[in-house]
Formats: C-alpha cells, structure tokens, sequence
C-alpha cells in the first residue's frame, strides 16, 4: 500500500499502560498478513515508527478500520508519532511491513503463541485470523504481563477459551494483590510444558521484551521445540 493519509477514530484504554488506537481505513485496501506492521507518524511529519497491526486482515475488511496497540510514553502520552492522538486527527500509514506472519501452510501443526505485555498485538491477530480458518488443533496461548489489569484484550481471548477455541494460560510476574488468583511469577518450563503437546510438531511464536523473548526461546529449544520452528519479534524494553 503507497503512504495513505487517515483519520483517528478513536483512542481507547486497553491497559493502564496502553491504548488501542483506531484508524480508519476509508476505503483503503490494505493488503497485509496477521502479525504485520506499519510505519506510522504525524501527518507531514517525515518520522515514522512501526506498530504491530492488532487486527487480522478479515476483521479490517469487515470494520473498515485498522487497530494499533500502543504503548504510553513515561509521561503518559502516545508520543509524537499520532500528533494530538484525538478523533479526526490526521496520520500517515505506510506498509504493510514485517516478516513475522503465519506460515503459508502448516494446516495440521500446533500452534504456540508467547506474549509479554504489549507483545500480543501480532498475536492477536494471528489467533483471530486461524480461528476464523478452523485450525487442525486448538491454538495455545501463554500471555505474561506485569499485573492483572495488563492484559489487553483479555475479554476476547477469555471468551475464546470459554468456548473451547484457544488454550489460554495467564501469568502475572508483579502483581501481589489478593485479587489475582492465577499463577504468577516469570515465564518458565512449567508454564510451556503445559502447553506443548507435540514439541516437535509445535510452531510457536512469541512476541515482547527482548529479554522476556530471549528467555521463551531457549526454554522452547531446551523442551524439544526445534530452532527452526520458533518464530519471534521482540524490542529493547
């Protein structure tokens, strides 16, 4: 897609430390794969970031808009990159971009998916698009993040669990209120083998902090998940 000027539709909370930003698409196609992302900055501003697209291609297509997870700057704004980050407001998108999509066919593989934090923005939108395509085996899902209400999207994953369709398991690594009744503590092998039926026949993929991302890989490897079946996208926080 050529560098497309849109409106925001709307900045909601998804976190306390967080927001989902709404783009409207116009009429605008916008190829692209689950676990992509686009460039996207300031209208006639040349600086432009990537974001992770939240949504999958088919609920885009259905909405006419495109969802963006967006992490707060330590002051509590978006950043320069949505300007004024208000209804109406005018950015630049360009994209699609990324390399960290689903296979092209793996139709009787299980699927793993690892998020820290904001990390399941891609996944999000890979587990919604397999859902709709009815995967050979139900999709797992192992989401970590630093307390209870830091879960982004957790209604819609939960209700995909509820109804049998994704294998969820949630961690909690600072979260020592009594409300939380879930397992806490860092990612370790319990909370994967728990997870991986099939080692061998996993492809996992897994998203967030570059340590957190580190960390998943070599506890996959050390479990019997070959190298070249992990898939990962990570940055520096």
């Amino acid at each position: 897609m050529p560098l497309v000027t849109i409106p925001i539709v709307d900045v909601l909370p998804a976190t306390p430390r967080s927001r989902l930003v709404t783009l409207d698409l116009r009429g605008q196609c916008l190829a692209f794969e689950p676990g992509q992302a686009v460039m996207v900055g300031a209208h006639d501003i040349a600086e432009r970031r990537p974001y992770s697209i939240a949504c999958s291609p088919e609920r885009a297509i259905e909405s006419d808009h495109l969802e963006l997870l967006v992490s707060l700057e330590p002051g509590g704004s978006l950043g320069t990159n949505f300007g004024n980050v208000r209804q109406g407001t005018l950015v630049d998108v360009d994209g699609p971009i990324g390399t960290f999509t689903l296979p092209a066919s793996s139709p009787d593989a299980w699927l793993l998916f690892v998020a820290g934090g904001t990390g399941i923005a891609p996944l999000r939108a890979m587990i919604d698009h397999l859902l709709r395509a009815r995967p050979a085996h139900r999709p797992a899902l192992l989401y970590s993040a630093r307390r209870a209400d830091e879960f982004a999207f957790i209604d819609e994953l939960s209700a995909h669990s509820d109804a049998g369709l994704l294998e969820l398991h949630q961690t909690v690594t600072r979260d020592d209120g009594p409300s939380w009744t879930g397992q806490r503590g860092r990612i370790g092998p319990a909370h994967f083998e728990a997870l991986l039926h099939d080692p061998a026949d996993t492809l996992c993929f897994a998203c967030g902090p570059d340590a957190f991302v580190k960390e998943s890989i070599a506890t996959m490897i050390a479990l019997g998940v070959p190298e070249t079946q992990i898939r990962t996208e990570s940055w520096g926080r």
